[in-house]
């Protein structure tokens, strides 16, 4: 699989923003973002030939090698074989490459477009489960801790697993936070989060009061591109909900949709988007890092009349240079969103499908998550 270069520009970190709305961009000393690009960049990027009308063929098909189908967008059975090589490599560097987006080919006019009721039930059997053990991985030097449990997840019909990121002074007082879910890309791992800074990053900001105390969970998906969906006997869409509802139940959480927000980069980009769209009644905050939204525009219609009474804050963010999912998606998918009723805002950074785009913007991200799951919280919006 190619390894993609990017350019670290620490002078202008950002392309453009679409909109501004009430925020201005964290770190920049309160100053507000450019509205538009700098002359040398497109102001839109040009959009990609995506490979979903062409038949992809299978790894063994004549004339097409491992190196050519992994150069495609899009999968099909041909990614097996890719998807292999990904879990094979040790990412220990942000220079790696990221994994190619696991994308169906039938994604738009299937199921991706369906209502909340008719796909994943209300309750899920995380109820029936005991709670599991927390077991310490590691603490660092400002006191928060990094746990990981595991337990029998009727949704994968086998083992389920996280990380938990817990904040300095958990334990010491009788306080209840706020969480964030989050979900990997394809052939990845929850603790790819914790190499790309996630831990240091939310110590610096809890520290600095930038966001409020809070709970991130990392859960672990199954192999293969299965777009954090349900997708034959195992079942990952209900298997978040399921971690969802165990959190609730094992940690000091706000078990309130107010208090809950889910991102995730690439794969799980579109799955934060697709799970928080289909249960806007549990998530109050969405994040797309590198991201795509293929076939979510029937869900999101079907939203309106949920987001228009109770909202939802969204960020979405692509690689100016991404080839594997399209930058240009973002600014319309944010817009569709408002027009829905939430408050939505997208940019387009300089960098492609890679690590160090998740570590470059990263505490960006958590900022305006912690801000907008305080602001939700303020609100109240959607409580019961």
């Amino acid at each position: 699989m190619r390894e993609m270069s990017v350019a670290v520009q620490t002078a202008r970190p950002q392309v453009w923003l679409e909109g501004l709305g009430e925020w201005s961009w964290p770190g920049r000393g309160g100053a507000v973002a450019d509205l538009l690009p700098p002359s040398w960049v497109p102001a839109f990027p040009p959009r990609r030939e995506r490979a979903l009308a062409t038949p992809i063929p299978a790894p063994d098909a004549p004339g097409q090698s491992g190196p050519a189908i992994a150069r495609r967008l899009g999968v099909g059975a041909g990614l097996s074989a890719v998807a292999a090589l990904c879990a094979g490599l040790a990412l220990t560097s942000p220079s790696r490459v990221m994994e190619l987006v696991g994308l169906q080919s039938q994604a738009h006019g299937s199921g991706l477009a369906q209502t909340v009721r008719e796909r994943v039930p209300a309750g899920t059997g995380a109820r029936s489960l005991p709670p599991p053990t927390l077991v310490p991985v590691s603490r660092d030097a400002a006191g928060s801790a990094i746990v990981r449990t595991s337990y029998p997840s009727p949704a994968l019909r086998g083992q389920g697993s996280f990380l938990v990121y817990l904040p300095p002074g958990y334990g010491s007082t009788n306080r209840h936070y706020p969480v964030l879910y989050l979900l990997h890309g394809n052939g990845q791992h929850d603790s790819s989060f914790l190499e790309i800074g996630l831990q240091g990053s939310l110590d610096r900001l809890i520290s600095r009061h930038s966001i409020p105390p809070l709970i991130a969970v990392m859960i672990q998906g199954g192999a293969g591109t299965n777009n954090w969906r349900d997708q034959g006997s195992r079942r990952y869409e209900s298997y978040v909900l399921e971690v969802q509802e165990l959190v609730d139940r094992t940690l000091p959480t706000v078990a309130a949709r107010s208090a809950r927000a889910i991102a995730g980069y690439s794969m799980g980009g579109y799955g934060a988007a697709n799970i928080a769209l289909g249960h806007p009644e549990r998530f109050a905050v969405m994040e797309s890092w590198l991201g795509f939204f293929n076939g979510l525009e029937g869900e999101l219609h079907a939203d309106r009349p949920v987001l228009s009474r109770i909202g939802m804050r969204a960020f979405l963010y692509g690689g100016a240079s991404d080839e594997i999912a399209d930058p240009s998606e973002n600014a319309p998918f944010a817009t569709a969103l408002r027009a829905a009723g939430a408050s939505a805002r997208s940019a387009v950074y300089p960098g492609g499908h890679t690590f160090e785009m998740l570590h470059d913007h990263l505490s960006q991200m958590l900022e305006f998550a912690g801000g907008a799951l305080l602001a939700a919280r303020r609100s109240g919006a959607g409580e019961r």
